[in-house]
């Protein structure tokens, strides 16, 4: 539980102060079964804006939203062997219902590649049936052993994209297409710098032919998977016989993809951007980016708040989502202390004194404070809220770099992942990644697209390096 003064200082205890947060500023609660997590309105607030951003760009791509069920027949998720073997200690299943026993247990669905699957082998007969492309806004289970709010929760919300084409090059592109859209959200919304690349063969998801992701890292130095594009290739076409009549007459299977992006990027804005304040949301997914304190005493009380009504329609006007705390039952030292906590980017201060001046004052949440005048706010503002986003981007970019390094012993490889992102060459074997999970905790990233082309043996067992480039390897959530 959270303490009643302050946080735990990040230095301190990180995930401490993570799970305080968390409570304290209001986003998040516990439910009251094991592992699961009551979502408050300004958290999903949040989400929110999230959903509306990726909804946009998804729909700019040509994908449509549907619904497919809940529960999945056990027997579809054992028609991928792969993927039923990943999935399988997460799996939640119901055996009774209706006060009988079931005929075939039902999956509560983990992810929906295969009643999707299904589906398709019904719907899909010629190349004039392609490319399907599908989303899916819902929940999932999976039923994890340690759980950590909005990071790994029994049940979550998320985004699931599925996409069925003739080809394998149409399918590639559009794992590519969407992992580019994931890479948007975190820079161009989030503020999240992230790295782009493939996932080892380890790491790749359940019953993929290999796994793109983005990466970002957090304040403590760990890595967070932000959001990940799969491309299955024919994998679950041949398990649900999901063929079709191409133009040259000849039946072929499609080529499929999934893609998703769950309430964990929450868990990432807040890990990669708060202090021992509390949250700092970035402007472009922030439930309020300006929350108006006025300041005053009974006589002035009802010229102020009749002056901070009129700032909040003009800001609001501007396209600022704006918040007005009129509570009287508060002090505005109060009110200060819970905007910060909150993570609000601006607080606009205005006293009759600020009144007399025709000015506010301008408070940021990442420091600082200035005099703006009252009539040119509102065209300043959202400028102002552009420059926030780019600050705060900035900072975690530098943040990243000064916690990445290049090894090439292993020594040195256990010093970095103490402190960040270690770049090593790797044999790309999958017992020598286990080991190296097993001596130091740290996992593979991914291989970076964007990496310099480089030879090296490996950083562990000194074969050579596989990937023709370093590997982002660190201890992740």
């Amino acid at each position: 539980m959270a303490k009643e003064k302050g946080l735990t200082p990040q230095s301190q205890d990180f995930s401490e102060w993570y799970l305080e947060v968390i409570q304290k500023a209001e986003l998040a609660d516990y439910g009251p079964v094991r592992g699961t997590i009551v979502v408050r309105p300004y958290g999903y607030a949040i989400w929110e804006n999230i959903q509306q951003a990726l909804d946009r760009m998804f729909k700019e791509t040509g994908h449509q939203n549907a619904y497919f069920p809940l529960f999945i027949p056990m027997s579809f998720l054992k028609k991928e062997a792969e993927h039923v073997e990943g999935f399988s200690p997460e799996l939640a299943v119901v055996t009774h219902a209706g006060g009988e026993e079931l005929e075939e247990p039902l999956a509560v669905r983990p992810t929906s590649e295969t009643v999707i699957g299904y589906m398709w082998s019904k719907w899909i007969k010629s190349y004039r049936d392609l490319p399907q492309l599908l989303n899916q806004w819902g929940n999932v289970v999976r039923w994890e052993l340690r759980t950590r709010p909005f990071l790994r929760t029994s049940e979550f919300l998320w985004q699931e994209g599925h996409t069925a084409h003739a080809t394998r090059e149409e399918a590639e592109e559009e794992v590519r297409r969407m992992l580019g859209i994931y890479a948007k959200l975190a820079r161009e919304y989030a503020a999240i710098p992230v790295i782009e690349g493939f996932k080892t063969e380890k790491e790749k998801f359940a019953g993929a032919v290999y796994t793109t992701t983005i990466e970002a890292m957090m304040k403590d130095g760990k890595a967070l998977q932000s959001g990940t594009s799969h491309y299955l290739g024919e994998n679950f076409a041949r398990a649900f016989d999901i063929k079709f009549q191409d133009k040259d007459l000849q039946v072929k299977y499609v080529h499929t993809t999934s893609w998703g992006l769950s309430w964990r990027f929450i868990g990432a804005i807040i890990m990669t951007h708060g202090d021992d304040q509390g949250l700092i949301l970035p402007p472009r997914l922030a439930p309020i980016q300006a929350v108006i304190v006025p300041i005053y005493r009974e006589e002035s009380r009802e010229r102020v708040l009749e002056a901070a009504y009129g700032l909040k329609r003009r800001l609001w006007e501007a396209g600022v989502r704006v918040h007005l705390d009129d509570r009287d039952q508060y002090t505005p030292g109060f009110k200060f202390h819970e905007w910060e906590l909150k993570g609000v980017p601006y607080r606009v201060e205005l006293g009759p004194k600020d009144l007399e001046a025709g000015e506010v004052v301008l408070a940021s949440r990442l420091g600082g404070k200035e005099r703006v005048g009252l009539k040119a706010l509102p065209a300043l503002l959202p400028k102002k809220l552009d420059e926030f986003h780019e600050a705060l981007y900035q900072r975690a970019l530098a943040f990243r770099e000064a916690h990445t390094r290049k090894v090439d012993t292993y020594e040195a490889f256990k010093e970095a992942v103490q402190e960040g992102f270690a770049l090593a060459f790797h044999c790309g074997d999958k017992a020598c990644e286990k080991l190296i999970q097993e001596e130091t905790t740290a996992t593979t990233r991914c291989v970076p697209f964007d990496g310099e082309a480089e030879a090296g043996v490996c950083v562990r067992c000194g074969r050579p390096a596989a990937y023709g480039k370093r590997v982002v390897f660190a201890k992740a959530y």
